[in-house]
């Protein structure tokens, strides 16, 4: 059971693990932090972060090794290898990747993990910036419930939706099913957007008026409103939701069924990347509309 003393390594701070590992902190955890780019993480080492310069001297120090990485081939270089995560950690250390990635990767690592008395769980989350920051994320885990309820502490720190889908791999099919909801939510909003303008309506009343009934989405009042803003700053990148889609797709087909809202979506994001915006917010969608 995870305990206010107990030691968490926190690798990979962008935009959201920046937060996540704030939060952490803040409450009363000993956080050491690992990230390839130092100078992103010195406002964690300044509240108190204890900075490791590698993920083997990171894994071999703590009790619960926390990863936020960008993409599944990210995930498989921190966990994997003699300097990986799975190499270095104590027996005992549970490991929870927090990274959208693959459902196989997932179950690769629980696997890999339990021949080595380590407790793996795949932990995907959504909110964006604003729930990481208000420490209000949907946390969707997959795993053994003994390693879930250890280290549910943790994850009420930094979430609280939190939810214990199933086996290995059941977090990240969740995290799937919540992006394909999104991906053509994203392309309505865009549309009703520019609907709005060309009806010659105030766009910011329309807002007002859909985002509290049945149109209702984080999509529509968070990066909606944003996109009225013009407000292009990443809360998630463009070519991170491209990479999730991506993987959604993939497995959609494994599963056998057809996806043909999430396609389009793909298909106009990756415009979008073209384009030049693939480190913009995916509220840039708006620019392909207007």
């Amino acid at each position: 059971m995870v305990k206010p003393k107990t030691k968490i390594g926190f690798i990979g701070t962008g935009v959201m693990g920046k937060s996540m590992a704030a939060h952490l902190i803040k409450a009363g955890y000993p956080v050491s932090i690992y990230t390839r780019t130092k100078s992103k993480a010195e406002s964690l080492i300044t509240d108190g972060a204890i900075w490791r310069d590698t993920v083997k001297k990171l894994a071999s120090t703590v009790d619960v090794i926390i990863t936020m990485v960008g993409y599944p081939s990210d995930v498989e270089q921190v966990y994997f290898g003699e300097n990986g995560i799975l190499e270095n950690a104590q027996e005992g250390t549970y490991v929870i990747d927090m990274t959208t990635s693959k459902p196989s990767l997932a179950i690769q690592i629980y696997e890999a993990a339990r021949e080595k008395n380590i407790c793996a769980l795949d932990a995907p989350v959504s909110g964006g910036d604003v729930g990481a920051k208000n420490g209000k994320l949907a946390i969707m885990i997959g795993g053994d419930e003994a390693a879930y309820e250890a280290v549910q502490p943790i994850f009420e720190v930094i979430g609280e939706n939190i939810i214990l889908q199933g086996p290995a791999g059941a977090g990240q099919h969740t995290k799937l099913a919540n992006q394909i909801t999104i991906a053509t939510n994203m392309i309505g909003v865009c549309e009703a957007i520019v609907y709005a303008k060309k009806a010659g309506l105030h766009p910011e009343k329309v807002l007002e008026s859909i985002s509290t009934g049945a149109a209702a989405s984080f999509s529509l009042s968070v990066l909606g409103q944003r996109m009225l803003n013009e407000d292009f700053a990443p809360g998630f990148y463009v070519k991170h939701f491209i990479k999730d889609m991506t993987i959604a797709l993939e497995s959609a087909k494994d599963l056998g069924i057809s996806a043909p809202g999430l396609s389009l979506s793909l298909e106009l994001y990756k415009e979008l990347a073209e384009k030049g915006e693939s480190d913009s917010g995916t509220q840039a969608l708006i620019k392909l509309f207007e």
